[in-house]
């Protein structure tokens, strides 16, 4: 069973960064399709990046293009999300999310959740 733990998260200033990791036990990273979903309050799960080890495949939605960069460290079973130029429409929950299969942004289709972890953008 896979469980994932997100860490990294914090209040952090317009302009600034954070590196948030997904760290996964259990089976390894390149098994599966990793995302990061935020959830904002009154708003919907969104999708915000993801990474397919095994095929080195990584996709971002438009709104983080350019600012957020995702890796992976498989020796670490990590995966790690860079923020940079960060905003305060960034403020969110953000959640770590495995499934086996190609990159998707549809939340249903992801198999596996972490706890989240609350990066906060102060203007």
């Amino acid at each position: 069973h896979v469980q994932l733990v997100e860490s990294g998260g914090g209040l952090v200033r317009a302009g600034g960064s954070l590196r948030l990791s997904c760290t996964a036990t259990g089976d390894t990273i390149t098994t599966y399709t990793t995302a990061w979903f935020r959830e904002a309050p009154g708003k919907e799960r969104e999708f915000v990046s993801a990474i397919d080890v095994a095929k080195g495949k990584t996709n971002h939605t438009d709104s983080v293009n350019g600012r957020f960069i995702i890796s992976s460290d498989n020796a670490k079973n990590t995966v790690f999300l860079q923020m940079n130029s960060l905003e305060p429409e960034d403020t969110a929950v953000y959640y770590c999310a495995q499934r086996r299969g190609s990159i998707t942004d549809i939340v249903s289709l992801y198999w596996y959740w972490g706890q989240g972890t609350q990066v906060t953008v102060s203007s």
